[in-house]
């Protein structure tokens, strides 16, 4: 049976799902969504969920951060805490940088065709030609930080405001003031034009909107929100709503601020036409917060972008106003994960919030979970239901969750736990039960129910003050007749059924952080702070193996190649995959840049994910058979390179076989090519020699100098060093890391020629002799 076990050898990364927005502005281009973090700016395809691209520094201690951006598409420019302005082209790549020469950071920036505007908080805008960097105007009369920087899309204008909310319109030939509009009392957060190119329309924290004609300074309407506006958006002249129809003569905007939903005004009219109803955006906190930060609308699909101040991205479709997909952008710390459905089509992401957020595998688009009134710490999939799902948190409860087509709900809620509740398990052949455990050192076993009503109580119907100390792991063994605890007791305990205790597994000398049992042998494994991975028989509560290598805390370890092998994630930012009869870390994989606390296994083992304190959510590809053939595929090329050379050695083709051999990196061949290219005479080797590329007598030359380490070997060795250096001093040969090479070689050519000077001179001392001695022996004949 352990033949036919296919054993994994390495994973690699499919995909990186980390922090692509941390705030700041988000415009919305064609398919991709340009996002700001603190050092870069990400490049999302709406399409697949993926960040294409990354353009800027990576978020370091040293890196220049990013105040603001904009783009065309074809070019982005960001200004930097530095005090420079960056131009980047559509790979990534710095084009042009200068000072902006503001006093104090840039707040808007904005790009039409050759120039750029910059509003800084010393209240002064500036125009840029970008084709020489330099400023052409310098704009003044706002007052405070500028919010509002637009320029006309018909006219040589330019709209810009501050914190007076006063809306000065500039006339960018020459910088005149050419129009004030004054009718907000308070910050005016956004402006944008109508179709019609007559009019505008301008929001602010005075919770109005007010419409307004180009060539006049009086308001034509002022329209009541009973909300300080954040955004506003121009719709087109025809598109549809639910239950409404645009009228093609009016006026329409959406707006999104405070109360955290969206709605469409005929401004014209001055009504209130649509009001979202399915909003995903939490409501704003009592300190006053803006629950919507941003609202993108796109021409190409008809839809609308929320940017809510929880870093998430809603897109919504303008006609049914159905969400389309919701992207998160920022995920902070990974607390746990886990597959959902069938054929693992969702992902359940505990993080540090009170939602679960549930992915789509294939897509990354996302929902959010509430239920949960503190942050959710442990999830746990059905083996039996793959469309249960348990979670419990910080809020001393666990819960049910049951997944229909594409949507979940609660259905279930325990709430007997007097503490946070670290960790839960389903049973294994079944969904009659669940455990929990948690800081109160209670381990829990609750009942689940087989009718499917939604937040039905579940009702607990054992309990055990189960460790000394928190417990940070519960499972249940394959047949559901064992329960195993980690505890920061340094101790894990096995239970039945019941919550009676079985024994203590003792060893681990600081607290365990995860158990987990064998899914064919009476075995469990534990993960302890002490930089450990334990094996312990279930039946005597012995210790059976211990596995080290991670060199901090091993938070979690899973089996996986049933039973035969164990996948162990680290603070250290490492997972380390070991073979569990040798004993040896067959591969790890680095990846995360802090510690691991989440990990999933795909029912096939084909995948893993994890997640962490890095904000990093990895989808890992078992390439075990990628490997194998990757593996034979270069055996067989080898062995057809290997015969080849040999049918190049029996022809007697030795220059073929010495660029072959060069290349396979067989210096016994190419030293053996070298003595038969010898015997055929001096010159023979010179034009051997001087027929090799560049790169090839580069190899040669580290050949020789191997050789030249051997005093057998040394004739061929420095006939060949001979004829590379003539061919260097010609500048036929112009190798990389010559003085390396030579350096090699110089000690043993010296040494080569004492001796051979030496054997000299005892020949000439021999023939000496012989001389001497011929007279002698005529005389005494």
């Amino acid at each position: 049976m352990t033949n036919k076990i296919k054993l994994k050898e390495s994973f690699d990364v499919e995909s990186k799902h980390g922090a692509f927005y941390t705030g700041g502005n988000v415009e919305w281009l064609e398919d991709t969504l340009y996002c700001q973090t603190n050092s870069n700016i990400s490049l999302l395809n709406v399409e697949n969920g993926l960040v294409e691209k990354t353009v800027g520094q990576e978020n370091s201690e040293d890196a220049d951060f990013i105040q603001t951006f904009t783009t065309d598409g074809q070019r982005i420019i960001s200004s930097h805490k530095s005090g420079l302005l960056k131009m980047w082209n559509e790979s990534g790549e710095i084009e042009k940088m200068w000072k902006y020469i503001h006093k104090g950071p840039i707040a808007k920036l904005a790009l039409n065709e050759n120039k750029l505007a910059s509003g800084g908080s010393d209240g002064i805008v500036r125009i840029w030609d970008l084709q020489f960097q330099s400023c052409l105007l310098s704009l003044r009369g706002c007052q405070g930080v500028i919010n509002v920087v637009v320029f006309d899309p018909v006219r040589n204008l330019i709209f810009v405001s501050g914190d007076d909310g006063k809306i000065n319109c500039f006339d960018l030939e020459n910088g005149n003031l050419t129009f004030i509009y004054d009718a907000h009392f308070s910050k005016v957060t956004s402006v944008v034009f109508c179709h019609d190119s007559k009019h505008f329309v301008s929001s602010g924290r005075d919770k109005v909107i007010i419409l307004w004609e180009l060539n006049t300074t009086t308001a034509l309407r002022t329209i009541p929100t009973y909300e300080a506006v954040e955004v506003i958006v121009s719709l087109p002249s025809k598109f549809k709503l639910p239950g409404f129809k645009a009228d093609p003569e009016s006026v329409y905007v959406a707006s999104a601020g405070e109360k955290g939903i969206v709605k469409v005004w005929d401004v014209r009219k001055a009504k209130e036409v649509f009001v979202q109803s399915n909003s995903f955006v939490s409501p704003s906190s009592e300190e006053g917060g803006l629950a919507i930060t941003n609202l993108l609308f796109n021409k190409k699909s008809k839809a609308l972008a929320v940017v809510s101040t929880e870093h998430n991205l809603i897109i919504h479709h303008l006609k049914s106003f159905a969400c389309l997909k919701q992207f998160i952008g920022f995920s902070d710390e990974i607390l746990d994960v886990s597959f959902v459905g069938k054929n693992d089509t969702f992902l359940a992401v505990a993080t540090n919030s009170n939602d679960i957020k549930l992915y789509d595998n294939a897509t990354m688009n996302c929902q959010l979970l509430k239920g949960h009134t503190d942050l959710v710490l442990s999830l746990n999939t059905s083996k039996t239901n793959a469309d249960l799902l348990l979670s419990s948190g910080k809020d001393n409860t666990i819960r049910l969750w049951l997944l229909e087509g594409s949507t979940m709900s609660c259905i279930g809620i325990g709430m007997r736990h007097t503490g946070s509740v670290g960790s839960v398990s389903f049973s294994q052949t079944s969904t009659n039960f669940a455990v929990s455990v948690s800081q109160d050192t209670c381990l829990k076993l609750w009942e689940i129910p087989s009718n499917r009503e939604k937040n039905a109580s579940l009702n607990c119907n054992f309990t055990e003050v189960a460790h000394q100390k928190d417990i940070n792991c519960v499972t249940v063994s394959p047949n559901d007749k064992i329960i195993a605890t980690a505890s920061q007791d340094k101790t894990a305990k096995l239970w039945t059924d019941s919550l009676t205790l079985v024994g203590i597994l003792r060893g681990h000398k600081r607290g365990v952080w995860s158990i987990r049992f064998s899914p064919i042998d009476q075995v469990v494994v534990t993960s302890s702070a002490d930089c450990t991975v334990k094996l312990w028989s279930v039946a005597d509560l012995n210790c059976l193996k211990t596995l080290e290598g991670h060199e901090s805390s091993v938070l979690k370890a899973e089996f996986l190649s049933v039973g035969m092998q164990i996948l162990s994630a680290g603070a250290d930012g490492l997972l380390k995959l070991f073979s569990i009869k040798s004993s040896e870390c067959v591969s790890t994989l680095d990846q995360h840049e802090a510690r691991i606390w989440a990990l999933a296994i795909k029912r096939d083992e084909s995948g893993i994910v994890t997640g962490g304190s890095d904000s990093v959510l990895i989808k890992w590809k078992d390439m075990t058979e990628e490997l194998k053939m990757k593996r034979q595929k270069e055996a067989e090329e080898l062995a057809l390179q290997e015969q080849k050379l040999s049918n190049y050695i029996h022809n007697d083709e030795l220059l073929k076989a010495l660029k072959l051999a060069l290349k396979l990196d067989r210096p016994v061949q190419v030293l053996r090519i070298i003595q038969g290219v010898i015997k055929k005479g001096d010159t023979g080797l010179a034009d051997t020699i001087r027929a090799l590329r560049n790169d090839q007598k580069e190899s040669l030359l580290k050949c020789a100098t191997n050789w030249n380490m051997n005093s057998k070997n040394c004739q061929p060795a420095q006939l060949v060093l001979n004829i590379l250096l003539n061919e260097l001093q010609t500048g036929e040969f112009r190798p990389v890391g010559l003085s390396s090479s030579i350096e090699g070689a110089l000690p043993y050519t010296e040494r080569h020629f004492k001796r051979l000077t030496q054997l000299l001179q005892d020949l000439q001392f021999i023939n000496y002799t012989v001389n001497c001695m011929q007279p002698h022996a005529k005389s005494v004949d």
